[in-house]
This record gives C-alpha cells, structure tokens and sequence, in this order.
C-alpha cells in the first residue's frame, strides 16, 4: 500500500514543476527588460516600467530582485565581463597600441549604445557583489594596459589612466545629442582623441590627472 504522505507529494509533484518553471521564465523576462531598459535610460530606469514592459507586476520584480542593485547586478554582468575580456585581448596583442585602440574603440561603441554600461562603469555596487568582482578586474588589467602601452613609448608619458577613462567618456557623452542624426559620429572624436594621446610630438601638459574619486565625480555628472 502507497502511504498517504507519499501519495500526497506525487500527486503534488506535476504542480510544483510548472510553478518553479513559471519563476524561472519571470526571472529571465525581467533580466531581459532590465537589460534593454538600462541600455536606453541608464540605471536609474522605472522599476515599474520594467515590470510592466516584462508582464509582471512590481512585487513579482521584487520578489526575484529584492533592490535595485541586485536587478543591475544580474542585468549586467555579462557585458562587464566582456569588457574585461577585451581588456585581456588587448594586453595579449602583439603591438602595444593597436591592443589599446582596440579596447578603447570597443569600450566606446558599447558606451554609445548601451547607458546603463556607461553608468555601471561609475556606480558601485557591493564589493563582493559579482559585478563590482569584475569591475574591479577589468580596472586592475587597465592599469596594466596603460603602463604596457606608455612603456612601449607609444603612449605620451605624462598621460594617466584617469585621463584615458575621463576622455573616453566625454567623446561619447559629448556625441548624445545627435545620435540619432550621427549614430557613429564618436568615432571621429575617439580618433581626434586617439591622435592626442600619442607619444610623439606631445607637449607638457598642465596639472596633475586626476584622483580615482574625483574622476567617478566626473563622471556621474550629466
């Protein structure tokens, strides 16, 4: 004979699958509308919005995403750490600058796309959060790029990483207003930007780059 709890958790078992599989398909349609909300409107998009471009209610979103950060955290994660991998490709190219247009050139195209990436490069999240993990590598492999670039006197001397970071940003940001018009015209600024970064026939510059708090206060701004 079948025991009675026994009988009662087989007969429950069909219903509880499809409720764990209805979670899942929710999770997943509001990391994919977090994701495209972001990209458009940067990471301070309605919540609400979210929901109900997903079709879930508010408390759906919070139940899988009890904050906001945990929702950018897993929005986002994938796209950070493309970055660092392109970061890793750039250090491993043969010729010093071309790695460092590479990634430059790559960092600016997802900017120019994607708003919530240009935020979360700035915002920080906790710092055992997944994310700021791989934040906190693709800045480290930065530095390194920089210093293997400047080393090979490609790169003019008294540049920083700071004014690397703050200038990619500004040919991007600077170019928002007529994306629609000129969707690829940061392309020429990162190539003006480019030729002043290099190493031959640079002139002094004035003042020091500056400070890693300082450039995240820059960079927030606007």
């Amino acid at each position: 004979m079948v025991d009675a709890a026994e009988h009662g958790s087989i007969a429950n078992a069909p219903t509880a699958r499809p409720r764990r599989r209805d979670a899942r398909d929710n999770r997943d349609k509001v990391v994919t509308t977090a994701r495209a909300r972001f990209a458009a409107d940067g990471l301070d998009a309605s919540l609400n919005a979210i929901a109900r471009d997903a079709g879930v209610s508010i408390g759906t979103l919070y139940n899988h995403f009890p904050t906001r950060e945990d929702l950018i955290g897993e929005a986002l994660l994938d796209q950070v750490w493309e970055s660092v991998r392109s970061a890793e490709a750039a250090l491993r190219a043969e010729d010093p600058w071309a790695g460092l247009v590479e990634h430059l050139t790559a960092l600016a195209q997802w900017q120019a796309r994607d708003r919530g990436f240009t935020d979360i490069c700035v915002r920080s999240l906790p710092p055992d959060s997944p994310i700021e993990v791989a934040k906190q590598q693709g800045h480290k492999l930065f530095h390194q790029l920089i210093a293997r670039v400047r080393e090979s006197g490609a790169l003019r001397t008294d540049v920083d990483v700071s004014d690397v970071g703050l200038l990619l940003w500004s040919v991007v940001r600077a170019t928002e207003g007529v994306r629609e018009q000129a969707p690829d015209v940061w392309r020429r600024h990162l190539g003006i930007l480019l030729d002043g970064l290099r190493g031959e026939a640079a002139h002094p510059l004035p003042g020091p780059p500056l400070d890693d708090e300082i450039l995240r206060t820059a960079m927030r701004f606007g």
